[in-house]
């Protein structure tokens, strides 16, 4: 069984739906993630976990336990918020050791937890330290030495580290997954950074309009989005505008592009299949498609013309026009390609998703 469980949750505040059915499951050590815009309902779900909020439809569940009504301070759970909510007038000491105070344990116990905690968060010596003379990123490890010096038994994250810079915010997210590897915690981690979210997480649920679209491992959404709005918001896949031209009988789906005309072909499940001379939507990454000035000769190669390229460093993004699809490939090298060059791109069959509306 799940260690946590969310089945139809659903908040509204006056007229509007925040969550809307969210069904989800969270293993035992896992670090899961949702992954979101603004004000698509996860940090909502996120509150409803830890009883900071109540559905007004559905059931959370914990360890096979319906924790649905229980008060926040009855869940064990610790959690990291956005803006951190360390109380100013409290040292570090005082600010870690608050959770423990509220629990009532021993002074002692709270001392050796305490400096556990910070040794954790290597922030050791600190204890008598002012919270205005940290720096942001020494403010976020307290909050998180708070968070763990409970103990918990699911440690919560909203947006812990969208207030960092750029550095700081690469390094601490990977001392953050390999200090909760380490403790064996499990983890539900709010972001609306994709990247922060691939790099974090062991299964994500990609949230909007208060609603799950896909759940899966990074790789997984990243290469096979299930949906449009997925596929958008994950960013930089070519979107392409189809019909399908094959039987349901056929081994390989067959789809003529709305631009251009092309026939591309993909392995496709029966039920997944739109009807018929109906349109529907196929994406595929930059990355993998494939340049050649030669023509390689297999399903799904098409002509195109280069009409721009952008250096971006490690790697540059190609523009191409085949017969009027708009295409981007993302190469390493250009390997001398030129604006205005004739060549043929290829779009692997088995790196194309066939997306639903959402």
């Amino acid at each position: 069984m799940s260690l946590l469980t969310l089945n139809r949750i659903s908040k509204h505040f006056g007229p509007v739906r925040a969550v809307a059915d969210v069904s989800l499951n969270v293993e035992r050590g896992e670090f899961f993630g949702l992954l979101g815009p603004s004000g698509c309902g996860k940090t909502t779900t996120l509150r409803m976990i830890a009883g900071l909020e109540s559905p007004d439809s559905g059931t959370i569940q914990f360890k096979e336990r319906d924790i649905t009504l229980l008060p926040p301070e009855k869940r064990g759970f610790g959690m990291v918020f956005q803006n951190y909510a360390l109380f100013p007038h409290l040292n570090v000491f005082e600010n870690v050791a608050f959770g423990l105070r509220a629990r009532h344990k021993p002074k002692a116990e709270v001392v050796n937890a305490v400096s556990s905690a910070l040794e954790l968060v290597q922030l050791p010596g600190y204890e008598k330290r002012g919270v205005d003379e940290l720096s942001g990123g020494q403010q976020q490890r307290v909050a998180i030495a708070r968070a763990i010096a409970i103990e918990p038994a699911l440690l919560l994250f909203d947006e812990p580290l969208s207030n960092l810079d750029v550095a700081l915010r690469e390094e601490t997210r990977s001392e953050l997954r390999e200090l909760v590897n380490r403790l064996g915690l499990t983890a539900v981690y709010v972001t609306h950074d994709q990247e922060e979210a691939f790099a974090l997480c062991d299964r994500i649920s990609v949230m909007m309009g208060g609603r799950i679209l896909q759940t899966g491992e990074p790789r997984e959404l990243y290469e096979h989005p299930a949906q449009i709005p997925v596929a958008r918001f994950l960013g930089r896949n070519n979107l392409i505008n189809v019909m399908r031209l094959s039987s349901s009988k056929s081994r390989l789906a067959e789809f003529k592009t709305l631009a251009g005309g092309h026939t591309l072909q993909l392995p496709a499940q029966h039920d997944e299949l739109a009807p018929l001379n109906q349109p529907c939507s196929l994406a595929i990454r930059p990355e993998h498609l494939k340049l050649s000035m030669t023509d390689p000769d297999r399903p799904n190669v098409l002509r195109a013309q280069v009409n721009e390229i952008d250096f971006a460093g490690a790697t540059s993004s190609i523009k191409l026009d085949a017969n009027g699809l708009q295409l981007e490939a993302l190469v390493l090298q250009p390997d001398g390609i030129v604006t205005g060059d004739k060549c043929f791109v290829e779009l692997p069959s088995d790196r194309i998703s066939l997306l639903t509306e959402g």
